[in-house]
């Protein structure tokens, strides 16, 4: 919300400055965002062409004597077409900063001939566009004053910040009715006058949506003379940002800023027939004021005649019917409507005007016929012109809610200590009606405070009048012990998860939480409770139930980008159901190309390999360790979901029935229906699969000594069949004594056909950790008995010779 200062002291008589206005707005709520005080037009000095000599050696350019009211006249080299003797413009002396031409003179040459000054053009100003000449001023203006206080252009403009609960000051009124009540002057409230009109407005008004039109005031004002508004107003608007268009336009938005009531006005002439306030039809189109032809839906209420529509209703009129240089009949209209019907309106069309922003915020009911009545009585001053009678329609009027307020509030909800005659007192300079006199006032809400409802909000406005800076700041109160755990286990793990991920080299990224229905059916997901009622696009028509679809889309275009090789990770949910135990807390990622821990793309050695399975198994195992998974108890099994490769996939366990995460190299046909190519890995880590860790510590105190005798290397080599896992090895190696052997490793697998069909070697290095003395070569070989066994037994392995 942007106003002048002059514009603000048009209704609010204060002696304060622009810094205490200032100060007190944002004290009070209305956040000053910017203040721009023209201070760059301050240099700028009325002067008088004396002299107008061609210059010597250039056609287009002549020689300034100029006065700037010193008696000392200087020498401006001038290449205006209408630069000449008796001109008085504006004029800038050396080191002057011209905004429109963003430089800051100095004396020079211009073909030989020294200037020092120049005499400007609106447009370097940044009054207006006009740069065809010089500035000319009437012959009274007083040479040697200022030229921006001569013309009214030193006014300072002041941008606030509105939140959406403040619909009543979106008008230079409402915010001098706030600083009025903040003590920083006196309100000028008075009352708008009617406007007597002669016989009965000739145009009808029938409302077939009251729902979203709660009233409709009409008045026909004959015989206007439309041409541009004075230069007080044209000043006014320019200065907030507005481009000033007719008299009749820009007094519609003069009231629009001056009360917060918008209006529109029609040209009678092309009107046809009586106005309806209706929904529209579907498919009916309007050519609006902004030139752009929108299509319309039942949902959309409009101002239609005979000639259709001529208004999309709150927001923007239509073209047909706007008023130009020749309009000699003017409807004026103001109304209410449904606030969430315009703001519904405004999104769907894509549509935003000052009056969207007013009308969806909520303005004031009890301004609609005052508001018509300053509207008249301008185009009556501007424009001349005779008024009919004001027609009103559907308006029942405002029936104020009450609220009972204990003044005990302030106290509680603040700590301010305000007294219940001064909480009275700045509920009534807000515009309240408050009766009592004891600890419970009876507050009535004024028309223009919708946002008011409750005890609270009542509170708040006695707290920000009487001072939040009269708030004593008090430090947290402390508890004199260390605090507990704030975050919760998930969240933690979520956290240390997203970390270990980040320092494998994996970039983070956030994917839609919404995919496309067949990528959701290639993923295991396309339950129909899943399926969103209203998606943002028919690409996003599913809740995801995998991250992996998301992670490989952002890949591909990482690589149609030049980016081919890249590793991505996500810590997000996915959705099962629509339950909320089908929500599911997963972290996923994928590798493609080269994208390896170690590195990727060309390299002095060679090309690096391309992603694999271990790649993927390695990243899920540092997530999963990372968030808390018992990793000397998992299991890792071969084969996994159906879009992974089924022979270089794998699932990772804890037990026979929880299932951690799943990992593998994406199935070439899942590529294919993705839209994508590889190669590519990737992994999904369930988070919240993970068991909760034990609420108390056990009775085991952890062993912290260090082992004093050497650790001893074995290295085994089995011969099993191909279809043996080379897991199950490992898991029944490490069972053979499970105190003494510390580890076990797959360091070796070979096939051929020495081994036999359907054979392979796999070379194990078992390591074994004596504690309590140094073992034996006895001991030694009983324990590689008993791992040959342990390995026969389980896996059928025989020891290669």
């Amino acid at each position: 919300m942007k106003f002048t200062l002059s514009w603000l002291k048009e209704h609010l008589e204060t002696d304060a400055t622009l810094d205490q206005i200032v100060e007190k707005l944002t004290m009070i709520g209305l956040e000053v965002e910017d203040v721009d005080d023209k201070a760059a037009l301050k240099p700028f000095v009325i002067a008088k062409v004396l002299t107008a000599e061609q210059h010597p050696d250039a056609d287009r350019l002549r020689v300034l004597s100029v006065d700037t009211g010193d008696g000392k006249p200087v020498q401006v080299v001038c290449g205006a077409p209408n630069a000449q003797a008796g001109l008085i413009g504006a004029f800038a002396a050396p080191g002057t900063y011209v905004p429109g031409i963003d430089v800051t003179l100095s004396v020079g040459k211009i073909r030989g001939v020294e200037s020092h000054g120049m005499m400007c053009s609106e447009r370097e100003l940044e009054i207006s566009d006009e740069h065809n000449g010089i500035i000319d001023l009437p012959k009274d203006a007083p040479v040697g004053t200022s030229f921006a206080t001569w013309a009214k252009l030193d006014d300072p403009v002041i941008e606030i910040g509105l939140t959406p609960n403040r619909p009543d000051c979106t008008s230079v009124f409402g915010i001098a009715r706030d600083l009025a009540a903040a003590g920083l002057g006196t309100l000028k409230n008075a009352a708008i006058p009617a406007v007597a009109g002669k016989g009965a407005c000739p145009v009808d008004v029938i409302i077939e949506a009251p729902d979203l039109c709660p009233g409709f005031g009409l008045r026909l004002v004959r015989g206007v003379k439309n041409g541009p508004s004075p230069k007080w107003m044209q000043q006014r608007l320019k200065a907030i940002g507005l481009r000033p268009i007719n008299a009749l336009v820009d007094i519609t938005n003069y009231v629009t800023f001056d009360r917060g009531r918008p209006l529109h006005v029609f040209d009678a002439a092309k009107v046809k027939g009586d106005l309806t306030i209706r929904r529209a039809r579907d498919g009916e189109t309007v050519l609006a004021l902004d030139e752009r032809e929108y299509r319309l839906t039942p949902e959309i209420c409009v101002i239609a005649d005979g000639n259709g529509v001529e208004s999309i209703a709150g927001i923007m009129g239509g073209e047909h019917s706007g008023c130009d240089e020749n309009t000699t009949d003017v409807l004026v209209e103001s109304a209410l409507w449904d606030p969430m019907n315009v703001a519904r309106t405004g999104r769907d069309l894509g549509i935003i005007t000052d009056a969207r922003y007013r009308f969806e915020r909520g303005v004031d009911p009890e301004m609609m016929v005052p508001g018509l009545e300053l509207a008249t009585q301008l185009v009556l001053d501007l424009c001349g012109g005779e008024p009919s009678e004001l027609r009103v329609v559907g308006y029942q009027g405002y029936e104020p809610r009450g609220i009972s307020f204990p003044v005990a509030e302030v106290k509680r909800l603040t700590g301010l200590e305000v007294s219940g005659a001064e909480s009275r007192g700045i509920l009534e300079r807000l515009g309240f009606a408050a009766k009592g006199e004891g600890d419970v006032l009876e507050v009535s809400i004024p028309s223009w405070r919708p946002d008011v409802d409750g005890k609270a909000d009542l509170v708040e406005e006695v707290m920000r009048i009487h001072g939040v800076n009269e708030i004593a700041p008090a430090p947290l109160p402390s508890h004199g012990a260390v605090n507990g755990q704030i975050l919760t286990t998930l969240q933690n793990r979520t956290r240390s998860a997203r970390r270990a991920l980040a320092v494998r080299g994996m970039m983070e990224a956030v994917t839609w939480s919404f995919i496309d229905e067949k990528q959701a059916k290639l993923f295991g997901g396309g339950d129909p409770m899943l399926k969103l009622s209203n998606p943002i696009a028919a690409s996003m028509s599913d809740m995801r139930p995998s991250l992996l679809p998301g992670l490989i889309a952002a890949g591909q275009r990482n690589a149609a980008r030049g980016f081919a090789d890249v590793a991505l990770f996500e810590v997000s949910g996915i959705y099962e159901n629509d339950r909320y135990e089908g929500q599911r807390r997963v972290a996923g990622g994928i590798r493609r190309g080269t994208a390896k821990m170690e590195g990727a793309g060309r390299h002095w050695r060679g090309n690096s390999p391309a992603v694999d399975v271990f790649d993927a198994k390695a990243d899920a195992l540092a997530a999963l360790e990372a968030a808390g998974a018992p990793a000397d108890k998992l299991q890792v099994v071969a084969g996994g979901p159906e879009w992974y490769h089924p022979g270089r996939s794998g699932t990772i366990r804890l037990g026979p029935k929880i299932v951690l995460a799943t990992f593998g190299e994406i199935h070439p046909r899942t590529l294919e229906a993705l839209d994508a190519d590889g190669p590519v890995c990737g992994f999904e880590v369930f988070i919240d699969a993970i068991p909760e860790p034990k609420a108390k510590a056990t009775r085991t105190k952890p062993r912290l000594d260090l082992s004093p005798f050497q650790l001893v290397r074995r290295d085994f080599a089995f011969v099993v069949n191909k279809g043996v896992e080379a897991v199950s090895i490992e898991r029944a190696a490490a069972a053979a004594d499970k105190k003494l052997i510390t580890a076990v490793r797959v360091f070796d697998i070979f096939e051929g056909a020495s081994l036999g069909e359907d054979k392979k070697s796999v070379a194990i290095e078992v390591a074994i950790q004596p504690r309590d003395k140094t073992l034996t070569d006895e001991e030694l070989e009983a324990l590689a008995g008993r791992v040959v066994e342990n390995v026969g037994k389980q896996t059928g392995g025989v020891l290669r010779g």
